[in-house]
Order: structure tokens, then C-alpha cells, then sequence
């Protein structure tokens, strides 16, 4: 698991690739935030719910970057 930081070194989540290659990030308690499925290229938030076309798994921290 990787650890995500913002630009001020304070930790904003995890992220975690699996043997497919599937992406999981989790925000900084652990709680998962969405996925990236490389098979299908499409990202889907917690709910499974499309979010979009390629690897928009930094979406899920746009707001605690303040972007």
C-alpha cells in the first residue's frame, strides 16, 4: 500500500494496486474512496457507480488538495 501525501506532507490517503491491476484508494482512514479497473479502463467511486473513461483515481482527492 502507498501512502498519499498533499503538497504540505500531510497524508491524504492510500493507494493500492492489485494482482490485475485493479487501483483501490482509500482516503487517510482507511475507508475506500473508489476504484480503476486497467482491464476495462473506467473509474468507479465506492458505490461502484461510473465516475469516468481512464485513471481518475485523483478525483477522490481533489478536494484535500484543495483543487
Amino acid at each position: 500500500m502507498q501512502k498519499l501525501y498533499d503538497s504540505n506532507m500531510q497524508l491524504i490517503g492510500y493507494s493500492a494496486t492489485g494482482a490485475s491491476g485493479k487501483i483501490t484508494v482509500y482516503d487517510s482512514d482507511y475507508r475506500i474512496l473508489g476504484y480503476y479497473n486497467p482491464q476495462s479502463d473506467k473509474t468507479y467511486d465506492r458505490d461502484r457507480k461510473l465516475i469516468g473513461k481512464g485513471d481518475l483515481t485523483t478525483v477522490f482527492f481533489a478536494e484535500k488538495i484543495g483543487r
